[in-house]
Order: structure tokens, then C-alpha cells, then sequence
């Protein structure tokens, strides 16, 4: 099903069928109108049956292309909704982009929060440069043929969700990481094997969530997102080796105040933890009173690094909090690191992904 990227293909007219009149126009007399009528209708099905082809070729192209808007600290926002923008010209080729490379088609949009940076590029190629981004290029074979997978079905699950709009995904951890090319051998070869290959339940394409360290246990889906998935269940899994097992984190009062724009915070306190006994919600104590809030937002006001994930404990010291926890990520699907270690251990890539996402089928996405 994935056929060639030359799109000069589409709508050339020096490949519409010409022979065929010649010859009739020449043969045509009086006595051959049936021939002549005869050759106009089988030229005709051929002009039907390369219109076909062509659409055929340009459905192809479009199946194994991916657009990805483009975010960064120089170009960090993505429009909103009913945005009005609109497009200032694009472009074919390399594009430099904050020491990054895109590769491909690049389209520039402009709107009422600046410019927007639209990258497409063939699919597999835009896997390979998302493994490169999430994992380190010297992890075991088996781990990276595992992202590969889970790369390639996030990027088919956000494309068929986002088909009506102006891109498919972003480049950055809202979604996943893309960084533009960065060519790694072993990294290519993983992706290769695994070509065209995506997890699916019930013959579609899953909603493959994943995070770098969950601390020894994965979240429920229902905790962090609201909502519950038949193939995402907390697990155990070890994740040890990850340089996020454990860590500390001082904060003082004062950029917790600017981040929840808050003032005179006087304590932080666990409200709830989750079934896995993370932290749920978070009780603060300030001037004007006390405010409950999620634990997944405040990590969020206060920077996804700062506050790595939502298994800890909080304590106060002076003017300072000291936040104490395991993982990083919001810790639903996959962890990274333990997938690692399970590659490690001598576990496949397919055991891997049953391990994680149970139920689930590997199947090639040209057929889904």
C-alpha cells in the first residue's frame, strides 16, 4: 500500500491516454464509425481507469504523510480553536529552525498568536526522528523497536482524530517529541523491522499513552485523564535504572506564588492520592484563603520538569517546599524505562507491548 512520494504524478496531463486516437482518426471512414466509436470507448475506460490510479497514488501519498505543527521556544503556542489565520507561503526542502533540521514540505501560518510552523513528512521518517527524540539511540534493540511501534501508533491515532484540521500533532510533549532529522543507524534499523506496524483493539488503532518513569507502578487512565481505556490498567514494573527513580525537588514559596498566581502561601498539603497513591489533589493554605487543586495541574503551572510527576510527598522548610518523589511522566500505558529493562531481561518487543497495553494486536496500519 505505500507507494511512491513522487507527487508530480498527480494530475500530469502528458499521462492521460493519447494513443490510440491518432490511430482512429486515421483508419476512420464512413464504414468504420463502430471501430472509431469502438476505440473512443476503450480509450475512454482508459482515461477512467489512470484517473483511478492517479487518485489512487495521491490517496497513498497522502495515507503515509504526517503534518506536525512545529513548537518551540521560539515558536511555543498552537492556535486555538476558531483562530483565524492564514497562510503566508510554504516551502520544500530543509528548513534550520533553533539548531533543528525539517525535512520535507513547510507551510507558514500566521494568526493572532504569531506565526506557526506546519512540518509534513513521510510518516516512517517521522517515526525515526520521534524515537530518536524520546529514547537514547544505544538502548537495547528490542526497546527500540518498542517505541517505534508506539511512536508510529500515536502518530496514526492523532492523524485519523485530526484529519479535518490544519495539522496532525505538535512536536513537543503535549503530544510527542520530534526534533526534525537526526539520523541514527541503529534507531533507522528498528523502525525498519518494524515497518508499518501499530498496536490495535478491536481492529482500530489504540490511544497508546506512555511516560518516561512511573516509579514502580503505572497510573489508571480514569486518575490522570478522565477516562477509563480496556487496555490500560496500572502494573508494576521496574524501573530502576531511570535517572527519575527517585528525586528532590526545593521550591520556594515565591515562585510557587507567581506560578499559581497566588499570595502569602503559608502551606501545601496531600488532599488525595489516587488508587495508586499518587497524589490526587493538593490543599494550599494562602492570604485569601485555601484552594484545592489537582495535583496534574499544578504540575503544570509550576513546569512539567520541575515537578516530575505526581508521586511525591510535600513538606514545608522555611520559605521553601521540599517536594520528595518517584517517576516521571503523568504514568499511564508504557514506561519507558521499565521497557528498557524488560529488553534487558530478554523480553521482545511484542511481549513488551502485551505486557503494557493487554488485549491489544499488532497489525500494519495500510490496513486499519
Amino acid at each position: 500500500m505505500r507507494m511512491g512520494s513522487n507527487s508530480r504524478g498527480c494530475g500530469r496531463s502528458n499521462l492521460l491516454p493519447h494513443c490510440g486516437f491518432a490511430e482512429a482518426k486515421r483508419t476512420v471512414t464512413e464504414k468504420s464509425l463502430i471501430s472509431f466509436n469502438s476505440v473512443l470507448l476503450i480509450a475512454g475506460f482508459g482515461f477512467l481507469v489512470i484517473l483511478i490510479v492517479l487518485t489512487g497514488i495521491c490517496d497513498a501519498e497522502a495515507a503515509d504523510t504526517i503534518k506536525v505543527l512545529i513548537v518551540n521556544e521560539v515558536y511555543p503556542n498552537v492556535p486555538a480553536k476558531n483562530e483565524k489565520i492564514e497562510k503566508m507561503g510554504s516551502m520544500k526542502g530543509d528548513l534550520l529552525v533553533v539548531g533543528s533540521h525539517y525535512s520535507g514540505n513547510i507551510e507558514v501560518w500566521k494568526g493572532d498568536g504569531g506565526l506557526y510552523l506546519i512540518n509534513e513528512l513521510p510518516l516512517e521518517e517521522y517515526v525515526k526522528e520521534v524515537v530518536v527524540a524520546e529514547v537514547g539511540s544505544n538502548w537495547e534493540m528490542e526497546a527500540l523497536k518498542t517505541q517505534a511501534v508506539l511512536s508510529r501508533t500515536y502518530g496514526i491515532y492523532q492523524k485519523k482524530m485530526n484529519r479535518d484540521s490544519l495539522f496532525h500533532i505538535t512536536s513537543s510533549v503535549l503530544h510527542q517529541a520530534y526534533k526534525g532529522n537526526s539520523f541514527d543507524t541503529r534507531i533507522a534499523y528498528a523502525v525498519e523491522e518494524t515497518a508499518g506496524e501499530i498496536l490495535t483493539f478491536n481492529g482500530r488503532p489504540i490511544e497508546p499513552f506512555y511516560h518516561s518513569t512511573c516509579g514502580g507502578r503505572t497510573e489508571n487512565p480514569e486518575d490522570v485523564f478522565g477516562k477509563s481505556y480496556p487496555y490500560l490498567r496500572s502494573v508494576e514494573s521496574n524501573c530502576e535504572i531511570s535517572p527519575y527513580w527517585v528525586w528532590e525537588r526545593r521550591i520556594p514559596l515565591t515562585e510557587i506564588e507567581k506560578a499559581m498566581n497566588m499570595s502569602g502561601i503559608k502551606e501545601i498539603a496531600v488532599k488525595s492520592y489516587t488508587s495508586t497513591q499518587r497524589v490526587k489533589e493538593l490543599s494550599i493554605v494562602h492570604d485569601s484563603g485555601t484552594t484545592a487543586i489537582k495535583a496534574t495541574d499544578f504540575r503544570k503551572a509550576l513546569g512539567w520538569s520541575r515537578i516530575p510527576s505526581t508521586n511525591f510527598t510535600v513538606k514545608k522548610d522555611e520559605d521553601s517546599m521540599i517536594f520528595e518523589g518517584k517517576g516521571y511522566g503523568h504514568g499511564v500505558g508504557l514506561c519507558q524505562w521499565s521497557a528498557l529493562q524488560m529488553a534487558r531481561d530478554g523480553k521482545n518487543y511484542k511481549e513488551i507491548l502485551s505486557f503494557f497495553y493487554p488485549g491489544t494486536t499488532i497489525q500494519l496500519y495500510e490496513s486499519r
